[in-house]
């Protein structure tokens, strides 16, 4: 497990970097860190959406929309299927947030620029949602291209065909390829499909999500963990991608 000043593997046979040219982000509670405090404000946006759209009180609304997501991955997949919500309206809704609570961050910066190779972003949030945030972190610029919900015909991670579109819409070899997310089930497939995978997570305990969002499961579809995204681009990804032939 990489913890803040090492740079181990989780696994004897975790995959290098020195082979990378494509560099995948997750969004949401991987580029930026919980004291943005981006995710506690989309969170309630969306239970908010379940109560108008339902009529229900606060706390039956969030329960209902816990059902939603452990149920079907997301709450726009359940609300599509059971209500036949409009996912554009739904996006807009959710991510209609104050952006103010977001700091640049010059490392991460820093740290994606040097990355060798293409840089894209892998949500399953909406392109402006993506845009806005890593706009406000000063890191939009470093990337090629955002695959949202939308580019993913609505089917969240960490569904397979969600990887396998995104991968060939952009051309890209798994496994010249590393992904960086937050949820361990969702770095599952894409370490089945050849992909170096690293588990980002939380120095603290974030209190707005549940604990198996942020648990640094050691796992073998996991080859690093890191609670410092920037600390680790900067200190274990560049110098070993440097070693590159």
């Amino acid at each position: 497990m990489y913890l803040p000043d090492t740079c181990h593997f989780t696994t004897g046979d975790a995959r290098g970097f020195d082979q990378v040219d494509t560099w995948v982000f997750d969004l949401d509670n991987t580029l930026y860190p919980s004291d943005a405090m981006v995710w506690p404000q989309v969170d309630e946006r969306i239970t908010l959406y379940v109560m108008r759209l339902y009529g229900l009180d606060g706390l039956s609304a969030r329960a209902l929309q816990k059902h939603f997501y452990h149920r079907y991955g997301t709450t726009l997949k359940a609300l599509m299927i059971e209500e036949g919500v409009d996912p554009h309206d739904f996006l807009d809704f959710a991510h209609d947030i104050d952006h103010s609570t977001i700091k640049l961050d010059p490392a991460l910066g820093d740290a994606i620029e040097r990355l060798p190779g293409r840089k894209l972003i892998l949500t399953n949030g909406s392109r402006r949602h993506a845009e806005r945030v890593a706009e406000k972190l000063g890191i939009l610029s470093h990337f090629e291209d955002v695959f949202d919900i939308a580019a993913a015909d609505f089917v969240p991670k960490p569904e397979r065909t969600t990887y396998e579109r995104f991968l060939d819409r952009h051309g890209i070899d798994p496994a010249r390829s590393a992904l960086f997310e937050d949820i361990a089930r969702n770095l599952v497939v894409p370490h089945d499909l050849g992909m170096a995978t690293v588990l980002v997570v939380p120095k603290v305990a974030d209190p707005y999500r549940e604990a198996f969002e942020q648990e640094a499961v050691q796992e073998p579809h996991i080859d690093y963990i890191t609670d410092d995204l920037a600390g680790f681009l900067g200190g274990c990804v560049l110098p070993t991608a440097a070693q590159r032939s």
